[in-house]
């Protein structure tokens, strides 16, 4: 198991904490966690505000590639895909990407170039046999479950993987980080000190890299 920062291509998001935490609301909270529409591209107080493909992730399928020595035709998992803006690009780089998310939405407003590599599926439980996939990685997702959940999905995606995998939660180093992320969080329903998620993490006996989302 190892700490790394396999986004650090990826632009460093802006967010209006204080504007957040002042219209935020159980109904928001309970919107953003149905995962559609409002969620993706409604006001940015229920989540994103407007996902849309911008190029972004690029650059991160490639240290992607990079760092675990994939080759063309090398099977990969995005756990979380959203609407599988990284699976698209990884796919344009000529690997065998796919992608699972709980949301209908997301996967049904995906563009036409991965229809059928993006599915419906729960972190907690996958579908694919053992050692699936040579790579995969759950970006900002895993700590939308409950915590007993968040540990059969890790074990989960240690299960599927054959090469590597790589996990990033949401989490904070000390109280005040904490109460910044308290006041912006919306889904996650588990949230910890690092320290505590790498316990869960070691529970699971996994093997891969992690890193946190602070924000």
């Amino acid at each position: 198991m190892k700490k790394y920062n396999l986004l650090k291509a990826l632009p460093k998001s802006k967010r209006n904490v204080t504007k957040r935490e002042s219209l935020k609301t159980n109904f928001h909270i309970d919107i953003s966690r149905k995962y559609d529409k409002e969620y993706f591209d409604g006001d940015r107080s229920y989540g994103y505000g407007g996902y849309k493909y911008d190029g972004r992730w690029k650059p991160v399928a490639k240290d992607i590639i990079n760092y675990y020595s994939l080759k063309e035709g090398d099977k990969f998992l995005d756990i979380g895909c959203a609407k599988g803006f990284l699976v698209q690009d990884l796919v344009e780089l000529g690997i065998d990407a796919y992608g699972v998310d709980i949301s209908e939405y997301a996967i049904k407003t995906a563009s036409k170039k991965i229809q059928g590599r993006l599915n419906l599926c729960n972190a907690k439980n996958l579908y694919f046999p053992n050692k699936s996939f040579d790579v995969v990685v759950s970006i900002n997702t895993i700590h939308n479950l409950e915590k007993n959940e968040c540990l059969e999905a890790v074990k989960e995606i240690q299960r599927v993987a054959k090469k590597g995998s790589f996990i990033q939660v949401d989490s904070y180093e000390n109280d005040k980080q904490k109460k910044i992320f308290e006041s912006w969080v919306l889904t996650a329903k588990y949230y910890d000190y690092t320290h505590k998620w790498i316990e869960l993490f070691k529970k699971a006996k996994y093997t891969g890299e992690y890193y946190w989302t602070i924000i």
